[in-house]
């Protein structure tokens, strides 16, 4: 049985954030602004369906997808490229590749205890966010 992501989750760190929007031509304004925010995850997960919403007060950004079926991503809350997303099951852990302009993009979600752990990944770079989850 895969690890319950459901939930929401408030943002504890955010390691290397401005270097991986940086990796994806995110302008010097965008960056500035989205390196203080304070995001909010809302998980809704049934099964290997997953409806998630990523919460600040500058932009949301919302995507949906199925566990082992590739999906077109517009990343327009982030950097605004379409991509070839799939995730995948890694034991407990959420993996997903991301196919498009940009090499070795993707992502990680793991839990331990009461925290959402985020890894980001483009290029040469990466990010640790960590997420608590709101009781």
């Amino acid at each position: 049985m895969p690890a319950d992501y459901n939930g929401r989750w408030e943002m504890v760190s955010n390691e290397n954030f401005e270097d991986v929007m940086k990796a994806l031509d995110i302008d010097f304004a965008t960056r500035k602004i989205a390196v203080h925010l304070h995001q909010t995850k809302v998980i809704v997960q049934n099964g290997d369906k997953f409806e998630t919403k990523t919460l600040s007060t500058f932009r949301n950004y919302e995507v949906n997808f199925t566990v082992g079926e590739e999906f077109e991503e517009h990343t327009k809350g982030l950097d605004n490229r379409k991509v070839k997303s799939l995730v995948v099951w890694d034991g407990d852990k959420l993996v997903c590749v991301q196919k498009g302009e940009k090499e070795n993009r993707g992502w990680k979600h793991w839990i331990e205890g009461d925290l959402l752990h985020l890894e980001i990944t483009v290029l040469d770079k990466v990010c640790h966010q960590v997420f608590k989850k709101k009781v």
